[in-house]
């Protein structure tokens, strides 16, 4: 079935965008201005369909009056769809574009109902998502490269942004880094600055015989723990 209903003038196309939440919001904008009705949203730079292929520039002007408009309607659902563009959703631009689209046409109160067909989809993605902070939160182990503290994680949603408060107050009088291996970015800290950044890979330096063991250690810990 169908993730929402569609206007029979609009037009099936696939959107190519960059990836990025501002990117998605252009996405949104463009569908209105031009009716045109996503079944599929690609971030790689090949795209292969028999479909038309729409390619979204981010313009930032753009992704600001279409998240305005969603604020205007429920800063909840803004707060929930910035949220849940971070998760490990399958065909996540697909029910995303699907609660936006349900928002702007019948309004926020279908947020009351979990159940609801447009809502679903993202509250279980972002409890998944809240299960894998909790447990990061508690779990992540820095070790020690001269000076610097430094973590490799490789999480199902991308958490970095979510995870930036918490370990920054955590770590204030430190300098550290984690590094998301699976997402491809790293937070990094020091003397009250953070950012996240992208980068493809990061080598650090083999641990010694006493860092492996306190690895083994706290594996072990927390594989009983869990």
């Amino acid at each position: 079935s169908e993730m929402c209903i569609r206007d029979r003038a609009w037009r099936d196309v696939v959107f190519q965008y960059d990836g990025t939440f501002d990117g998605f919001l252009c996405c949104v904008f463009e569908s209105y201005v031009h009716k045109e009705f996503p079944i599929a949203f690609y971030s790689d730079e090949e795209c292969f369909s028999l479909y038309s292929v729409r390619s979204i520039l981010t313009v930032p002007e753009h992704a600001r009056r279409v998240y305005r408009g969603i604020f205007k309607r429920s800063k909840r659902a803004a707060e929930l769809l910035h949220r849940a563009f971070l998760t490990c959703m399958e065909d996540k631009e697909l029910h995303l574009y699907t609660f936006v689209r349900k928002l702007m046409d019948e309004g926020p109160d279908f947020l009351r109902n979990q159940s609801d067909a447009a809502y679903y989809p993202v509250a279980k993605a972002l409890r998944h998502m809240s299960g894998e902070l909790e447990k990061l939160r508690g779990f992540v182990r820095f070790s020690d490269y001269n000076g610097v503290l430094g973590a490799v994680i490789e999480p199902e949603n991308q958490v970095l942004p979510m995870l930036r408060r918490h370990f920054c107050g955590r770590y204030s009088n430190e300098a550290f880094f984690i590094f998301d291996r699976t997402h491809r970015e790293i937070l990094l800290y020091a003397r009250g600055i953070s950012r996240i950044q992208p980068l493809e890979r990061l080598d650090l330096a083999a641990p010694d015989a006493e860092e492996v063991q306190y690895r083994r250690l706290w594996k072990a810990f927390f594989e009983t723990v869990t």
